[in-house]
């Protein structure tokens, strides 16, 4: 029997006050992040910027317990899918790879090789596929990949997305309809849906089908909603966590808060839909910052449902993803990165300032302009920091 490696991947998060400042430099220092005509670049503004953002966050990791507990809720749902894929007769271990933070890709690499592996089966826990998250993460494989012969001998089997897996779909029905039970008035209550926003150039300029993933999939929830509670609900759907001066996917989850408070809704149902574990946004911007804001507009009744992180339903949901690819056709990594139709995995093919979406990520146009300018400076030898006595 096939010794089956899974291969989990996620973003990562400090779980630490002191392991913010240096999380924020591996996000920063992603090329794919932060794209500079001049690579050498790249590792100072990281410092730069995460110096100055490290802080912010820190206050915000602060608010929910000084530290993300992605990490170890990832490692949870690896061994309670370990133990699902060995109850159907699949001899399976289950690996957690972070894109930037502990435990690192290449540690989950050097795992599965020493383990023996035969074969591995790649399963981003992005429900949506978006060529900043699950792209990212599959590039950054195939990079380690092409660099070591050992693991290019490895079978790889990906996982491109799976927005519409039934066992998702029911469980995150579930779990709705257990907040809607709880209201004052469940016919009435509202369900928001909130995702992580993307630049709307991902989407209109290189093609991203994170969009219409979302759309569909909340679609579909709504349709097991009514299944399951025998009634429709009024919904809405809104994108959060935008940063910098770029337009992003709208609606923004804050203006979709303030009209629903204007209409007098009052009780709000709120669905991190394309999270499928507590950390910072669910925790500090949904439970806090958008809970304050609900607040501030009249909505009485803010009741968020919980991530699914553990939630024995989305397991097993997860063990039939993997067995399904099992026997399915070979998806490898280089084709479960490319995007339907342009294949552009770049938005900023004309180069501009800036750099793709995260939680965590501040788009720093001006910090860039001040910092090479800084630079500049200093190889002059004048200017208003010479002339200010600065430097």
């Amino acid at each position: 029997m096939a010794r089956v490696g899974v291969l989990l991947l996620n973003l990562g998060g400090p779980e630490r006050i002191e392991d913010v400042g240096p999380f924020l430099y591996n996000l920063f220092s992603d090329p794919e992040i932060i794209r500079l005509p001049i690579p050498a670049l790249v590792k100072p503004l990281a410092w730069l910027i995460s110096t100055q953002r490290s802080k912010k966050s820190q206050q915000a990791y602060r608010s929910i317990g000084g530290g993300s507990p992605l990490r170890r809720i990832t490692e949870q749902q690896a061994r309670e899918l370990q133990s699902q894929l060995r109850q159907k007769g699949i001899d399976a271990t289950s690996y957690v790879a972070m894109r930037y933070w502990h435990p690192f890709t290449e540690c989950a690499v050097a795992d599965i090789k020493a383990d023996d592996i035969n074969q591995v089966v790649v399963l981003p826990l992005y429900p949506h596929f978006s060529i900043s998250t699950s792209g990212s993460s599959f590039r950054q494989l195939q990079r380690l990949r092409n660099a070591d012969p050992d693991f290019q001998k490895l079978p790889i089997r990906c996982i491109r997305s799976w927005y519409d897996q039934p066992g998702y779909i029911k469980s995150m029905a579930n779990l709705i309809a257990e907040e809607i039970q709880l209201c004052d008035t469940p016919e009435q209550a509202h369900v928001f849906f909130s995702a992580h926003g993307v630049p709307k150039s991902y989407v209109e300029e290189a093609g991203d089908p994170y969009q219409k993933e979302i759309e569909a999939c909340t679609s579909l929830i709504m349709n097991e909603l009514l299944d399951l509670l025998g009634h429709h609900n009024p919904s809405s759907l809104a994108y959060q966590s935008r940063v910098g001066p770029e337009e992003w996917l709208q609606p923004y989850t804050e203006d979709v808060l303030e009209e629903l408070g204007r209409v007098g809704v009052a009780d709000l149902v709120v669905v991190p839909i394309s999270f499928v574990s507590e950390h910072i946004e669910t925790l500090q911007e949904m439970d806090i910052e958008y809970h304050e804001i609900a607040k501030k507009y009249g909505i009485t009744n803010f009741r968020r449902v919980r991530a699914l992180d553990t939630y024995m339903p989305f397991i097993e949901g997860l063990a039939d993803l993997v067995s399904e690819c099992l026997d399915g056709p070979e998806i490898d990594l280089n084709e479960a990165a490319m995007l339907p139709d342009k294949v552009k995995l770049y938005p900023q093919e004309k180069w501009q300032w800036g750099w793709n979406n995260s939680s965590e990520v501040w788009n720093g146009r001006v910090a860039m302009i001040v910092f090479i300018s800084f630079l500049l400076e200093l190889f002059i030898g004048k200017g208003p920091l010479h002339m200010l006595g600065l430097i």
